[in-house]
């Protein structure tokens, strides 16, 4: 059995590196190669694999061509790009004609028309937890201290909000204390949402909830948890973070729980 080469579309943070480790675990053999994008991939990531190239956002045909020249059979997205450098699109002739065919352009619609387009030229879009399920939590306590009644309340009742905001497509973090909504992610990202909900809750006992969209495509828009968002709760007051089981990567594990532990923040894994 041939092993295959992954064509990685690679955003900012960890998500990328963790990647690559683990396909090399799991898939020995295996040949990387990236599609990097000026101002947010780490440069430092052409030392991991076989081949990486530089594009702008919207580029997506040029892409293409550099995963085929390589021999790339599958390709997967980890990663975000900032929403800044969203409006800063570069479209190439190929995605203006992808552009031309989506009538609602929203994230599920746009990354949709991105998998098509690989599609069409035989290359796979896997799921972005692909390789990486060991990072996905069971439900239940997850790291952190053990929480009493009234905060698990609070996780459940932020989880099911997030749910319906996240079903209506607003966004699928909130932050809340002591069944009141402080703050619903939209555009601006779970950062700035967290920070918006500690100042209203006058950084204290807030619980953030972030949790998958209702028929999520797994293939892009994985919810994640990293230190970044840990050191973000702890400057804003949020002590509970309740998560999705099962649907939720928390990327830097060992970090993740040192943090959790030291800043005496909680991570819970619900259900649906």
């Amino acid at each position: 059995m041939s092993v295959p080469t992954i064509g990685i579309i690679a955003g900012n943070g960890i998500y990328p590196e963790t990647f690559i480790a683990a396909a090399r675990k799991k898939v020995p053999g295996v040949k990387l190669v990236v599609a990097g994008f000026h101002g947010e991939t780490t440069p430092e990531l052409e030392e991991l694999v076989e081949a990486m190239e530089w594009f702008r956002v919207g580029q997506l045909g040029a892409v293409i061509k550099f995963f085929k020249k390589q021999g790339a059979s599958q390709a997967i997205m980890v990663g975000q790009i900032a929403p800044r450098n969203l409006f800063d699109l570069r479209p190439d002739m190929r995605t203006l004609m992808m552009l031309a065919k989506v009538k609602e352009r929203n994230a599920e619609t746009l990354f949709g028309a991105v998998a098509n387009e690989l599609q069409k030229d035989g290359i796979e879009l896997m799921n972005a937890t692909t390789h990486l399920e060991d990072l996905l939590p069971e439900p239940g306590h997850v790291c952190g201290p053990k929480l009493k009644k009234r905060a698990i309340e609070d996780a459940e009742f932020g989880f099911r909000t997030a749910k319906e905001t996240s079903r209506m497509d607003i966004g699928q973090s909130v932050v809340v204390r002591h069944g009141t909504v402080l703050a619903v992610e939209a555009f601006e990202g779970t950062n700035a949402c967290i920070k918006r909900g500690g100042e209203l809750g006058r950084g204290k006992s807030c619980t953030l909830a972030k949790v998958s969209k209702p028929k999520q495509d797994f293939r892009f828009d994985v919810p994640c948890l990293g230190a970044l968002t840990i050191q973000a709760c702890y400057d804003a007051g949020v002590q509970v973070i309740a998560c999705e089981a099962h649907k939720t990567l928390i990327l830097g594990r060992d970090e993740v729980e040192k943090l959790c532990d030291e800043r005496g923040i909680t991570i819970i894994a619900l259900e649906d």
